[in-house]
């Protein structure tokens, strides 16, 4: 008799997306992984020698559309199809991934990376929407996490792997690789996966934007999304200013050193090397191999109130770089970050299910991503301009990340006044 809740009871669709995801998310992160760096190196050490203000309006951009449009994605995708939006978002993440590897300008690069974004955008909803429909009372809470364990995969192997092998020959493979995937899943889309059983939307899109209004119109909401970006500011630094300065501050040698120690008991003259896109992978490595573990530890815990110490591990995470340039501070801030936003996030999906009212839960659910919007556009722009005057011209990174960790600590003490105030009367 098949299960109805364990691996066996999910249908073929289901797995045809989530290989979709893997590829999709690892190509998204593989190249995030160095995008930044990429920007600002010199021409004759492979870069595109941008500035660093350049950079971080694309890093204030780029994000920022991944997560909003995906509101405005999911309902064309109820309306005209899953299958007819993947083959458009597949079609834009080829050429968007093609057209950045070719270009050498800043207009063609910006221009190329919004064409990827937008692609990237439209792809998320569908691929949500799609195992939300081909999973069941029974295993949509193992589904759900089969699906984010598929996107830290992705993340963790392709900057593992794959990233620093084609870097080796030129970053612009990077890009091709990432066309590669989504000429790859072009195919599946068009051959594989099947249009899930829907009912044909009719809401078009000013239904969409009315309903933002509605959500917005709600302050308390409004506001408990604004002070959590605070944190999704400091979490944007990853892809960011943390790069540029391990690339310029830290020498990760001790670390490549250990790691050669630890490989050589099993390949002879082993030659690996910490590098930038390395960052992301401890990240989701640690996710990978921990978030279950965390999961469970606060499951029983109030959700606002584990959301603010999650804040306050990832604002300790930022806070440690301050110390010192030592590579196992780096290594150690960056890990203790990550346990931070293992424990908050999970926390902030349950906490918008508990103060969204109950004919709206999925609304709110939906333009609870705002979070990433504020905190990525912020963090881009921002980020870019204090490394420029803090790290570049005073040569000050401390003071850089002291910066970030009073954001941190305004994010987390703002939440507890909310919590005391608003916070306790909406959860009840």
């Amino acid at each position: 008799m098949k299960s109805s809740k364990g691996i066996g009871s999910f249908k073929k669709n289901f797995w045809v997306v989530i290989l979709m995801e893997f590829f999709e998310r690892g190509s998204y992160y593989g190249m995030m992984s160095v995008l930044s760096v990429f920007l600002i190196l010199g021409k004759t050490d492979g870069g595109l020698g941008f500035s660093i203000g350049e950079a971080g309006a694309i890093l204030g951009t780029i994000p920022p559309m991944l997560y909003f449009l995906p509101i405005i994605a999911g309902a064309i995708a109820d309306k005209y199809g899953y299958k007819n939006v993947l083959f458009f978002a597949f079609i834009c993440m080829f050429a968007g991934y093609l057209l950045t590897g070719i270009s050498d300008t800043y207009f063609t690069v910006f221009i190329s990376l919004m064409v990827l974004a937008l692609g990237a955008g439209f792809f998320k909803p569908v691929i949500s929407g799609t195992i939300a429909k081909t999973t069941t009372i029974d295993n949509s809470s193992l589904g759900f996490g089969i699906y984010y364990w598929s996107v830290n995969l992705g993340a963790f192997l392709f900057p593992l792997i794959l990233v620093p092998f084609l870097k080796s020959y030129s970053y612009s493979y990077i890009f091709y690789m990432g066309a590669v995937s989504a000429l790859f899943l072009l195919i599946i889309n068009l051959t594989i996966f099947k249009e899930p059983k829907r009912e044909k939307s009719t809401q078009n899109l000013s239904a969409v934007f009315t309903d933002m209004i509605k959500v917005l119109k709600d302050w308390r909401f409004l506001l408990m999304i604004l002070l959590y970006s605070g944190f999704w500011v400091l979490y944007f630094q990853m892809f960011g200013t943390v790069l540029w300065y391990l690339k310029d501050y830290v020498d990760m040698s001790p670390v490549s050193n250990a790691v050669n120690k630890f490989l050589g008991f099993f390949i002879e003259n082993p030659n690996w090397k910490f590098d930038v896109e390395h960052v992301t992978v401890v990240n989701a490595g640690v996710i990978i191999l921990l978030q279950l573990f965390v999961s469970n530890f606060v499951k029983g815990l109030k959700a606002l109130p584990t959301m603010i110490a999650g804040i306050g591990l990832g604002t300790l995470g930022i806070g440690i770089l301050a110390i010192s340039t030592s590579p196992w501070i780096f290594i150690t801030g960056t890990v203790i970050f990550t346990f931070g936003e293992m424990t908050t996030h999970p926390k902030f999906i349950a906490y918008i299910g508990q103060i969204a009212p109950v004919e709206k839960k999925a609304l709110y659910m939906g333009y609870s991503f705002l979070y990433g919007v504020i905190g990525s556009s912020i963090g881009g722009f921002l980020g870019s301009g204090l490394y420029e005057k803090y790290v570049k011209q005073m040569n000050e990174p401390s003071t850089l990340w002291l910066i970030f960790t009073g954001i941190g600590l305004f994010s987390m003490l703002s939440l507890v006044l909310y919590n005391r105030f608003i916070g306790r009367k909406l959860a009840n």
